[in-house]
């Protein structure tokens, strides 16, 4: 089996970080922290004296909590370039948004305010960012969710450890062992009454809770209130808000009973059993001493500084790659690179050449004497170093520090002594992105690219595939408004034979439209280009640049919304043709709608598996329903195609906030297409012998029962021969009186007869019935399930979540229908925040992902009236 034939089969497998993170834990103390004010945000210097002061006074708290373990020891705040200049900012290094791990952000919809952690990976895998609101952070919002600090460190330990809410917004109560309806909550330590509290205009009503007769227990709108005045310590991951709550919840304490999120993702572990497994509490012991406050540095976005460094050596004659190099830089430098930036130009072979110092891009005008310097004419050797040398001293010219500064650097082949510069190159604080052009590209450059927080992409020999205009295309800077990027809405290529037509359509919708960008590309001779709008309008003057073989036209305004047609008629036989298709966000009060994809690791030895994220949002609100297709391209140029899916399987808990669901809370979108890059990755210890199967089923994380009569109903998703995908042998369901009988000797407890069972595809709904049967612990109150699948090489997948059923009705809680005391008007009123389940398509191995939709629906958040989140009075 060949490596794309093993990348192939890891579809929805339950993942490894992609965190971006630039954080490292020395000597106990968290450093490279990374706190981003989004350029959504007015400029407000209060914002920045209260993040100080919530990370000085977390720390502390975090510290404590961890048994004098853990502590925040430096931190950037990154500051939008469109807040005022101050003497205190500096210029940002590998600083930046993409590696942000808290963005102050505006609400994901006005009046959302929940902080939240954007988890989509598995227990004890790191989160991607924390999300706080301004108003959030200036502290107008800590009657909703308590103080900022301890809120921080809630968070971060989703975010740093991978651990999950100890409460379930889905499941708030559940049947205890005692056959009374519990909280669900760590630790149970944690007293407080459960009421019903409705408001209608200003007049709001307290009630006892019913239970309801279907779940037997309370009904939908019943809550837990915890009383103002508690000893008990734990859990931060339940209510961190609460005075006396200052621990994480340990073996000892540990609610294993409750259906949380924690016990569900963790394997009913404590989230101080995860934390304690983690590197971070491995590579460290506690202190002694206390720890030093955090020390901030200010950090300002500043205008974009980037060199090209081109690869003009003698192989750059093989297989077209110096024309298609210029086609892809033209394609960067007339549309990518943003007004305001200021753009250099080098050419390398054994030695360098400053072909362009640094010009400021104001308008077309600058781009097109940069267009003149691309190289006409390749020759010689490779020296990378040089290359990347001369552009420190482009850079240096106008800016004394090259912190921040990026080279684009393009090479196809090795260089020996590329190492020698990785030093000064780790030094330099530049960013060096990497584009390898064919399969020779340098391991020593891949690394400095990763050192740097760079990106690295990787281009076939292949031109149909567009590779090496999307690469360039990626390089989008990351640090401006989302609005003022350009955005790729098509890549397509075709190498044609005996039929010359290459015919498509692009559809604009109406979150995009401003300087759509239309551009094709040939190998040979200028095709017959034919382009229509939505109404049937023939667009011409396209500019024909037959040096380079492309031809490209930009839409005045803003194009219109529709389908727009194209048809291409080549005239030499054979041909390859590609076209490619941008566009900016047509209002920027708007946000456009995206397709973000990327990959968790550049480099990794087989059989460790390769996996792209790829999510589809518009602003911080995921897209439901889209149609996604993710391209995985080898060194060779071949290609394999993969649908992905959004209906359930592979979805993982999160934590950003609920989505709301009714007839008011949805809008039905116009059709769109987007295109994105994933980056490279590179695979060693690939066997050239037939491979045995090495991938078992993948974990069942969502398995649930209930229970009708006598009869136990349980329903899944279906895993996969291979991880997600294929169909699995055969399923071992078996139960137990003791949840931890069932999790420690699996192998040992009752199984259930599954003979009638046949399993369905990867991705169906498998449903299966039986009778309870006889267990055999005594005086059990439940019954506890749970499933492990097999394949036909009797691989066995990791235990699935335990489901359970109680075996008795459970008491309601006696008492009177009176409110608890109202808290006094200056009394925090701290939330857990509302935690959620995020759709994140998951897939593994590609480098592109092309989004298109038709009809579906993006569901919008709306603040509930009546939250079941954990909360101190009304």
């Amino acid at each position: 089996m060949g490596l794309l034939d093993f990348v192939f089969l890891l579809v929805l497998y339950l993942l490894q970080g992609s965190n971006t993170s630039l954080v490292q834990l020395n000597n106990n103390g968290y450093e490279g922290i990374i706190i981003a004010i989004d350029p959504h945000v007015p400029e407000d210097g209060k914002i920045i004296e209260e993040i100080k002061g919530m990370v000085t006074t977390a720390s502390t708290y975090l510290f404590e909590a961890t048994e004098k373990r853990f502590f925040f020891k430096n931190v950037s705040i990154l500051i939008p370039n469109s807040w005022k200049e101050n003497s205190q900012y500096k210029r940002p290094k590998h600083e930046s948004y993409k590696h942000a791990d808290v963005l102050v952000a505006p609400p994901t919809l006005p009046g959302r305010d929940e902080p939240y952690t954007k988890q989509f990976t598995a227990c004890e895998e790191k989160g991607e960012y924390i999300h706080f609101t301004p108003d959030f952070v200036l502290g107008k919002k800590q009657n909703e969710y308590g103080p900022s600090d301890r809120l921080l460190v809630h968070e971060w330990a989703h975010l740093r450890w991978g651990v999950f809410d100890e409460y379930n917004e889905d499941e708030p109560f559940y049947s205890a062992k005692s056959k009374k309806i519990e909280a669900t909550r760590c630790s149970t330590g944690i007293t407080g009454i459960n009421r019903v509290y409705k408001c209608q205009g200003n007049s709001c009503t307290t009630r006892g809770c019913r239970i309801d007769s279907k779940t037997k227990l309370y009904e939908k709108d019943c809550q837990f209130f915890p009383d103002k005045d508690q000893t008990e310590k734990a859990s931060i991951m339940f209510m961190q808000g609460i005075n006396s709550v200052v621990e994480f919840c340990n073996k000892k304490n540990h609610n294993q009973e409750a259906p949380s999120l924690q016990n569900k993702m963790c394997n009913s572990r404590s989230t101080w059993e995860v934390i304690s497994n983690s590197e971070d509490f491995k590579n460290t012991t506690s202190m002694e001493a206390p720890p030093p406050p955090p020390v901030f540095s200010l950090l300002k976005i500043r205008e974009r500084i980037a060199c090209l460094v081109l690869d003009k050596s003698g192989s750059m004659n093989s297989f077209n790659r110096l024309n298609r190099m210029n086609q892809a830089a033209k394609h960067f430098l007339l549309q990518t690179i943003e007004n305001g930036s200021w753009v250099g130009m080098v050419h390398f072979d054994s030695t360098a050449n400053v072909k362009s110092n640094l010009i400021q891009i104001i308008s077309s005008k600058e781009r097109n004497k940069l267009l003149e310097s691309l190289p006409t004419a390749a020759n010689g050797g490779t020296s990378i170093c040089a290359g990347i040398k001369s552009a420190f001293q482009v850079v240096r010219e106008i800016h004394p520090q090259i912190d921040g500064s990026e080279i684009v650097l393009l090479t196809d082949g090795e260089d020996n002594s590329a190492k020698n510069c990785i030093d000064e190159v780790k030094q330099s604080g530049a960013i060096i992105h990497l584009i390898a052009l064919g399969p020779s590209a340098d391991q020593a450059v891949i690394e400095m690219s990763t050192l740097t927080g760079g990106n690295h992409f990787f281009a076939s020999d292949e031109a149909q595939n567009n590779g090496l205009i999307d690469a360039f295309g990626a390089l989008a800077s990351g640090n401006t408004d989302i609005s003022q990027q350009p955005l790729q809405l098509e890549s397509k290529g075709l190498t044609l034979n005996n039929n010359p037509w290459m015919n498509g359509t692009v559809i604009i919708d109406s979150t995009v439209g401003k300087d759509t960008f239309f551009l094709i590309t040939w190998a040979r001779q200028s095709p017959i280009i034919s382009l229509w709008d939505p109404s049937g309008t023939p667009m011409r003057n396209f500019t024909v640049d037959t040096v380079s073989k492309m031809a490209y036209l930009s839409i005045p305004g803003t194009a219109k919304v529709g389908v727009w047609t194209y048809s291409l008629q080549a005239k030499a036989n054979p041909e390859t043709l590609t076209m490619t298709v941008n566009s900016q966000a047509a209002n920027s009060s708007v946000p456009p709608i995206t397709v973000n994809a990327k990959m968790n690791k550049d480099t990794n030895s087989f059989p460790s598996p390769m996996i792209v994220y790829a999510e589809v949002l518009q602003g911080h609100v995921p897209i439901l329903g889209a149609n996604v297709t993710a391209f995985i391209e080898s060194s060779n140029g071949n290609i394999e195609v993969l649908e992905l899916l959004d209906n359930g399987a592979g979805k993982i808990e999160g934590n950003p906030p609920r989505v709301e669901i009714d007839e008011d809370t949805h809008t039905t979108l116009e059709s769109f297409t987007r295109t994105a890059s994933g980056g490279a990755f590179v695979v060693s210890n690939i066997s050239k012998l037939p491979l045995p199967d090495l991938y078992p089923p993948s974990q069942i994380t969502d398995l649930e029962a209930t229970l009708n009569g006598d009869e136990i109903n349980l329903t899944w998703t279906a895993p996969g021969d291979n991880f997600d995908v294929g169909k699995v042998q055969r399923y071992i369901i078996r139960i137990s009186g003791s949840i931890l009988d069932l999790r420690d000797n699996f192998d040992n407890a009752l199984q259930v007869n599954t003979t009638d069972l046949l399993p369905n595809e990867a991705n169906s709904k498998e449903t299966f019935a039986f009778k309870q049967g006889n267990i055999s612990e005594e005086n059990a109150t439940h019954i506890f399930i749970a499933i492990q699948s097999v394949d036909k090489s009797n691989l066995t997948s990791k235990l699935s979540n335990i489901a359970q059923v109680a075996l008795f009705i459970p008491q309601a809680e006696p008492g009177p229908d009176e409110s608890p005391p109202n808290p006094s008007p200056d009394e925090n009123q701290p939330n857990s925040r509302v935690n959620i389940v995020i759709l994140v398509l998951l897939v593994v191995g590609s480098v592109a992902i092309v989004s298109t939709i038709i009809g579906a629906t993006i569901y919008i958040l709306k603040k509930k009236k009546n939250s079941r989140r954990p909360r101190i009075g009304f």
